[in-house]
């Protein structure tokens, strides 16, 4: 499996290139299956890239004059960490 995308853009577009070569049909059906684990994979890093997205807004926009809410930790997926000290 190759490395995991860093962004949201790089992660498209690596999604955008599966999706571009399995519609030419001219690959295997072990790579094309290859490809297309490949590509659920990267639509769950995008679903994450986008959650994490969702909770920065939702907190700002939960905050009465737009600034961040003091005490508010995430951890990697953008979910409260009850763990993470204020």
């Amino acid at each position: 499996m190759t490395e995991q995308p860093t962004t949201l853009e790089a992660a498209m577009s690596r999604l955008e290139q599966i999706v571009s070569d399995l519609e030419t049909g001219k690959h295997s059906l072990e790579d094309a299956l290859r490809m297309f684990e490949e590509g659920i994979v990267l639509g769950k890093r995008c679903r994450e890239f986008l959650d994490r997205a969702d909770v920065r807004v939702r907190t700002l926009v939960a905050a009465a004059d737009g600034s961040l809410v003091e005490g508010a930790r995430f951890d990697e997926v953008g979910n409260e960490d009850p763990d993470e000290p204020a």
